[in-house]
């Protein structure tokens, strides 16, 4: 039985669950290929895989990923966090060559929530002096 890496990834709203095992380099996204998922957004799509094209695995493993909530971009960064934690279970010293690109760092920032007496999170209603 061949083993099954898996690895949990979230930005903003979005939440990926990534399993990754040896194979030819097939990569589905919600049971779709990838290119199939992000269409046009090429940025996303190269931003997803950013962990395998560092540590040239792009063609030696199989990836499966469930992603659900946000938008384009907060699921493109939450699979590249889930696809680099698996990758560090798979093998243990490639962790130094994605933590010291940034990919082991989960991004902190939300949206700030909106406040009542205001038209948005920050935004002031316009003031009228008469």
């Amino acid at each position: 039985m061949e083993n099954v890496y898996t690895g949990l990834g979230r930005r903003k709203t979005s939440i990926a669950v990534v399993s990754l095992k040896e194979g030819s380099g097939k990569i589905s996204i919600n049971g779709r290929s990838i290119d199939d998922f992000f269409g046009g957004n090429i940025v996303q799509k190269i931003s997803a895989v950013s962990p395998l094209t560092i540590t040239n695995l792009k063609d030696k493993l199989d990836i499966e990923v469930k992603v659900n909530g946000g938008g384009i971009t907060g699921q493109a960064d939450a699979i590249k966090l889930a696809i680099a934690r698996a990758l560090v279970k798979y093998r243990q010293e490639l962790k130094s060559i994605l933590k010291k690109n940034g990919m082991l760092k989960r991004d902190p920032r939300m949206v700030e929530r909106k406040k009542s007496g205001q038209p948005k999170a920050r935004k002031k209603f316009q003031w009228t002096k008469r």
